[in-house]
């Protein structure tokens, strides 16, 4: 079958051939590809960025954010058939600690954690993948277009809920569910989609959301948050340190830039009590300099928090899955929208080296064979250099 790979450390993307898959144990799950989602993470990977190839491998197939067909269970399968839509989770725990014993690799206490596609086993960009029932989630058929968007949603969903959680431990009644959200002030720093998709969760939870980046009003980011009733603001006319005399005071911002010192400039427009998260990873190493006694004398005096959130459970999945059907009921094509560009399998490279303005969310489509077939690569394996 076909994959695309990358040779850890290396600006370099392959059409490579792989043996197809096939069930082994009683509990696992052959699913066909019908599309993978592409992120910034995907691209670093292509561009030499940190990614690890499986044991005694020198490439590792990339693809983290799939969407599939079930073709094949073991005989032990209950929860899915053959004909479902499913998504594959990413992070496999160390299974050594008390968190990844119970299903949260997501919060891996020793970092010894794998992730398909990414960290020590192969991805999901390949025509078939395997992997044990108890990382499949079930996409009802209704979902089918926009599917490919559980991975992404569900680090959405996480961030959310740790808000959640650290509210609820703070309230009298010790529980706060979904309805503490409504009417509640939001920030989301960062439309890409991530940001976009957080910023979904939280409008449907009744939340006021106000999404902030540093693109024309008139591009797809800002329409797309506007059509779902969030305000869009503009970093180049507001900067962030004024965000709070702007604004006014923001129950909960969403991080999701990866830009440290906007992070702590928007602090200021933090509420009291209110909490940051922070889902966007820096890169570099570039120092900045920041107002260490007033920031900590903020968070102290205002009881507020700032908490950092990667990855997610299971259950961050399911309610994923739970909120794109809340979703497309309640505004439709827009959430198809997200995905703004579509390339055949074949097409990666324009895919993966490419990264347009106007984009959201980027698929490769692997669901028919004229998007797999490449002319002239026969069994061999291609390749793409950038």
């Amino acid at each position: 079958m076909k994959a695309i790979a990358v040779i850890p450390g290396q600006a370099h993307l392959q059409w490579i051939e792989r043996p197809e898959p096939v069930t082994g144990a009683a509990d696992d799950v052959k699913a066909r590809v019908l599309r993978v989602g592409i992120c910034g993470t995907d691209r670093e990977e292509a561009g030499g960025g940190r990614a690890l190839a499986p044991q005694g491998r020198q490439e590792l197939v990339i693809g983290h954010e799939m969407f599939g067909q079930v073709v094949e269970v073991g005989a032990g399968v209950t929860r899915v058939k053959c004909g479902d839509y499913v998504v594959f989770t990413v992070r496999r725990g160390c299974m050594r600690c008390v968190q990844c014993r119970a299903a949260r690799p997501d919060m891996c206490l020793t970092g010894q954690y794998l992730e398909r596609g990414i960290w020590g086993l192969d991805g999901y960009q390949a025509e078939y993948v395997v992997d044990r029932e108890e990382h499949a989630v079930r996409v009802p058929p209704h979902l089918e277009a926009v599917g490919v968007l559980c991975e992404p949603l569900s680090v959405a969903e996480k961030a959310v809920n740790e808000a959640m959680l650290m509210q609820s431990a703070r309230m009298p009644a010790g529980a706060v569910g979904r309805e503490w959200f409504s009417g509640r002030r939001c920030l989301v720093a960062g439309l890409g989609p991530i940001g976009l998709l957080g910023a979904m969760a939280l409008r449907l939870r009744g939340a006021e959301v106000y999404g902030l980046d540093v693109v024309d009003a008139g591009s797809a980011r800002p329409r797309w948050l506007e059509g779902i009733g969030g305000h869009y603001v503009d970093g180049r006319r507001i900067a962030a340190h004024e965000a709070s005399s702007a604004l006014g005071a923001m129950d909960l911002i969403f991080e999701a830039t990866g830009v440290p010192a906007l992070v702590f400039n928007l602090l200021d427009a933090l509420a009291r009590s209110g909490i940051c998260v922070l889902t966007g990873i820096p890169g570099g190493t570039r120092p900045i300099q920041v107002a260490g006694a007033e920031l900590v004398r903020r968070l102290v005096l205002s009881n507020q928090a700032m908490i950092g959130s990667v990855n997610a459970a299971p259950a961050h999945w399911e309610a994923a899955v739970e909120d794109l059907d809340a979703a497309v009921q309640r505004w439709g094509d827009p959430i198809v929208q997200l995905i703004t560009h579509r390339h055949p399998a074949r097409d990666f490279e324009a895919a993966l080296e490419h990264h347009g303005s106007d984009e959201i969310k980027v698929v490769l489509e692997w669901g028919d064979k004229d998007s797999r077939a490449v002319s002239g690569t026969g069994s061999g394996t291609g390749s793409a250099t950038r």
